[in-house]
């Protein structure tokens, strides 16, 4: 006999009637419960996707997320459908990612469920996260498909989660770990060590540290139009290391807790734009970006579930220009951010079909700085989220009702005021039948996001006036997947056709002289597209695996802020490609691994208008990987190689911040 935990998923979105208290919970957990089923013998290749296949969205996991040549989670994020990655050069350049031409303040970013906050600009430099501690990164259109998650789940129009590993032993392991050392282009030295310890039968720890040193110089293509060059790109060193430690544990009735602590402290170049034969710059960032949090879930009876969490953040940043035109010819700021969150979630199965839940969030955030009359800002953030899902057959539905009560104090000038809105959601998924891996779904999602403190209260910019910017969203599209006989081992076809409309969007205008900008509420974007991926693997050999990734999107996003006969009026929006795509190809054999990656963004344009000038090139790279793993006794050793941007491409995903051409990384690792 076995045992089977199947998903009770769906949602009606009304009738939630009062079963569910006050709660919060940690993100993305499923509820189950437990039914047992006769033997049965199953023939089909199991699919290892990692894709729920009645939600919109992607995952990178396992050996498809090792396999990448990736150093960072901005890296892995190319390989992504809809998505547009911000890069400006180099190993240490700040990289942020804009999902469906939303823009970056729209997505979320959650590392095991609690959200990275950052109030000063909304922005998470994804460059931060390793991929050494990542077991999986998730990204969710619309939101996860789970209502046992913190009310901030609910609060965005994207959801990048990141998921670190979790420790698993068995038999008698009492330890896990691994040691590594990356070194390659740009002076880059990496070394890491990720530790497990088995405590107890029921407490488990994990550490996991690097430190990143390069110089990041570089080789790049420059041209004014009169003739081409070859230059070192300069000021883009970094120096920076991560630790984070954690404890896991389960008590005697199966509830489950966590504590984590993260800390990552880095000082680095920031490499300008290169114009008017300026290539060297003296900008310099120094950074700290420390949280601890705690998690905690409880299952009773099958039925009731509780999950609660709390976080402390602290945020550090100091920024020194010594170029900055004033009688000092020096700039030296530093901002200072403190964030305190406390969340709290309640779900109850009604019945065999229907569950509900309610979670509430309450965020502290404030910030100091060294700017001449800062008004050190505090905002007060309480969410409300009313959740229900219901499965009938193979239809689901999901809703919730979002409540997001913001209030704020200032110490000089006068804050914004206090806002009060309410956002629904609803989604629809159904298998038209039984047998087969077909889901046809849909949702709509009506949200927004806040103005952040710079857009509030920066000096010279800031505007309390503004309006939250609004985001309707539509999506609809399909997933199939099945598992194959023979020599194919799976297939996995995504496809979704979005809709989104921008309103009120937060945008920066000059006003008297191009010193006096002022932020304002006068964007409006409309946004069509079209995110289609493929999955496949085939055996054509016993010892031969072949893995292939195919992902390509369309975008058409059109600024509409002007009205018909408007100068803008319909103009693609700044750095969105109308064409984009990935392939990947892996190969295993015996103790060898191969993988090619190609990557692709059509042509775009830097500025509003859409006219020669403002015209970037296409560009696409591709990088080629080989790695050879071998086992000694109960260790793992494990050598590999990358060469990305194979063909030397010279390129910029940023217009004038030029990225690397070919470059190289080797790895050595051991583990157990």
């Amino acid at each position: 006999m076995y045992k089977i935990r199947s998903n009770k998923k769906g949602t009606i979105p009304c009738l939630l009637c009062g079963v569910c208290l006050l709660t919060a919970g940690a993100a993305f957990s499923q509820i189950h419960d437990t039914t047992t089923l006769r033997e049965v013998r199953v023939d089909a290749k199991r699919i290892t996707t990692g894709i729920i296949p009645s939600a919109s969205m992607q995952v990178l996991s396992g050996p498809q997320l090792q396999r990448l040549n990736s150093l960072s989670v901005a890296d892995a994020m190319r390989y992504f459908s809809g998505v547009q990655l911000k890069d400006y050069g180099g190993i240490g350049g700040l990289k942020t990612i804009n999902v469906r031409s939303m823009g970056t303040n729209h997505t979320a970013v959650t590392y095991d469920g609690l959200v990275l906050g950052n109030a000063q600009n909304g922005q998470v430099d994804l460059g931060k996260f390793s991929l050494d501690n990542i077991a999986e990164i998730a990204l969710f259109n619309g939101q996860p498909a789970t209502i046992l998650q913190p009310a901030r789940g609910f609060a965005s129009g994207n959801v990048l989660a990141l998921q670190s590993r979790t420790p698993h032993f068995t038999g008698d392991e009492k330890w896990h770990g691994k040691a590594s050392i990356k070194t390659g282009s740009s002076g880059l030295v990496n070394p890491s060590l990720f530790w497990q310890q088995k405590i107890s039968e029921h407490i488990y720890s994990t550490i996991s540290t690097e430190w990143i040193n390069a110089n990041g110089r570089y080789k790049f293509r420059y041209t004014n139009g009169v003739y081409d060059t070859t230059a070192m790109r300069q000021n883009g060193n970094v120096n920076a290391y991560r630790v984070e430690a954690g404890l896991n544990g389960l008590l005697a009735d199966s509830s489950a807790w966590s504590v984590k602590y993260y800390r990552y402290q880095s000082a680095r170049g920031l490499p300008g734009a290169i114009v008017a034969n300026h290539f060297e710059y003296g900008q310099h960032l120094e950074d700290r970006d420390q949280f601890i949090q705690a998690s905690f879930r409880k299952d009773a009876g099958g039925r009731y579930h509780l999950l609660a969490n709390a976080k402390y953040s602290d945020l550090y940043s100091r920024y020194i220009d010594p170029e900055y035109p004033n009688e000092e010819h020096l700039l030296d700021n530093f901002y200072h951010q403190h964030e305190w969150y406390l969340s709290l979630t309640n779900a109850y199965q009604l019945t065999s079909w229907w569950e509900a839940s309610l979670a509430t969030d309450f965020i502290v955030n404030t910030m100091h700085a060294n700017l001449y009359h800062f008004p050190y800002p505090t905002r007060y953030t309480t969410l409300l989220a009313l959740a229900s899902r219901a499965r009938i057959q193979r239809l689901e539905l999901q809703g919730h009702l979002l409540a997001t009560i913001v209030n704020e104090k200032v110490a000089a000038y006068e804050a914004a005021g206090p806002k009060r809105e309410y956002t629904p959601t609803i989604s629809a998924a159904w298998q038209p039948f039984a047998n087969r891996g077909l889901w046809l779904r849909a949702f709509y999602k009506n949200i927004f996001r806040l103005p952040t403190f710079n857009d509030l209260y920066y000096t010279f910019i800031g505007n309390n006036n503004l309006r939250p910017e609004y985001v309707q969203q539509y999506d609809a599209g399909f997933t199939f997947q099945q598992a194959l006989r023979g020599r194919w081992q799976y297939i996995s076809l995504q496809a979704d056709g979005y809709y989104n409309n921008v309103r009120d969007k937060i945008v920066a205008v000059p006003s008297d002289n191009l010193f006096g900008w002022s932020m304002t509420n006068l964007g409006k974007v409309r946004i069509k597209g079209a995110d289609v991926a493929l999955r496949t693997a085939w055996q054509p050999l016993q010892s031969l695996l072949l893995n292939v990734g195919l992902n390509y999107t369309y975008q058409q996003a059109q600024d509409v802020t002007s009205g018909k006969g408007g100068f803008n009026y319909g103009q693609q929006i700044p750095y969105t490609p109308w064409h984009s795509g990935s392939f990947t190809m892996g190969a295993d054999w015996h103790s060898l691994a191969f993988n090619y990656s190609f990557i692709y963004t059509g042509e775009r344009y830097s500025q509003k208008r859409n006219i020669p000038v403002n015209y970037v090139q296409p560009w696409y790279t591709s990088d080629l990987s080989a790695s050879w793993t071998v086992q000694r006794r109960s260790y793992t050793h494990k050598l590999a190689l990358e060469v990305n941007n194979l063909l030397n491409q010279y390129y910029d995903v940023v217009l004038n911040f030029p990225m690397p051409g070919r470059n190289y990384r080797i790895t050595y690792s051991i583990s157990r």
